[in-house]
């Protein structure tokens, strides 16, 4: 299991869940993935974060690290 944020969000110009991966948004376009319900917007955030921490691994490119997010 990974420890990477998700925001998911509901767009009502989408009508789709979006999901934003915080750690990530500096190297990805976000939102990053979505969804028809949460739960299906959730696995695919969940299989975007693999995806990308294997190209970065195989690539020997520097993997953003988990961080929790500071809310004020």
């Amino acid at each position: 299991m990974n420890r990477y944020s998700m925001i998911v969000q509901w767009s009502d110009e989408d009508q789709l869940f979006l999901v934003t991966i915080p750690e990530f948004s500096d190297l990805v376009v976000m939102p990053c993935t979505h969804g028809k319900t949460r739960v299906e917007a959730i696995r695919n955030g969940e299989e975007v974060i693999e995806m990308y921490l294997e190209a970065w691994q195989e690539d020997d490119a520097v993997i953003p690290q988990p961080r929790t997010l500071q809310v004020a």
